[in-house]
């Protein structure tokens, strides 16, 4: 997917803070210029993503490939690219969170939670790709904040 008005945004990233950093830019600079100012919950949810996405890669894929991002009308489209053909079990779960705390295994379910249109692309020369897309929304200036709505 292209940003509005302009390619793929890429960057060279070696950190989830790196990643998250380049997200947010991009959301701020891009996507809101031609959306609107994005919900906060909604950019929270999008550095989590990232955030995982970009630590697993480094801990469980062999390394951090690749990085990119790009606006969508929907959202933010993210492509994480490392280097193991190993795709984890919980990929492709319910999303449903561990039963018992173990401090890890949280990461996929907080994914499959929060991110649309989720893929994994293995390659022929090693490594893979998984891209998804996290949903933004504008902020909605009218309504008034839920604990003044009326039941």
């Amino acid at each position: 997917m292209s940003r509005p008005g302009g390619t793929r945004a890429t960057v060279q990233v070696t950190t989830a803070a790196a990643a998250r950093a380049h997200a947010r830019s991009v959301v701020r600079e891009q996507w809101e210029a031609v959306y609107g100012t994005a919900r906060e919950q909604d950019l929270i949810d999008l550095l989590l993503v990232v955030s995982e996405l970009v630590t697993n890669a480094i801990r469980h894929g062999d390394g951090l490939a690749g990085f990119e991002v790009a606006p969508d009308r929907d959202g933010l489209r993210i492509s994480v690219k490392d280097n193991s053909d190993l795709v984890p079990e919980t990929a492709y779960g319910s999303g449903a969170l561990p039963v018992v705390h173990e401090g890890n295994g949280y990461g996929w379910p907080l994914i499959i939670r929060l991110a649309r249109e989720i893929a994994i692309e293995r390659h022929p020369t090693g490594g893979k790709t998984i891209s998804m897309l996290v949903p933004l929304r504008t902020e909605d200036r009218h309504s008034a904040p839920e604990a003044e709505q009326p039941a």
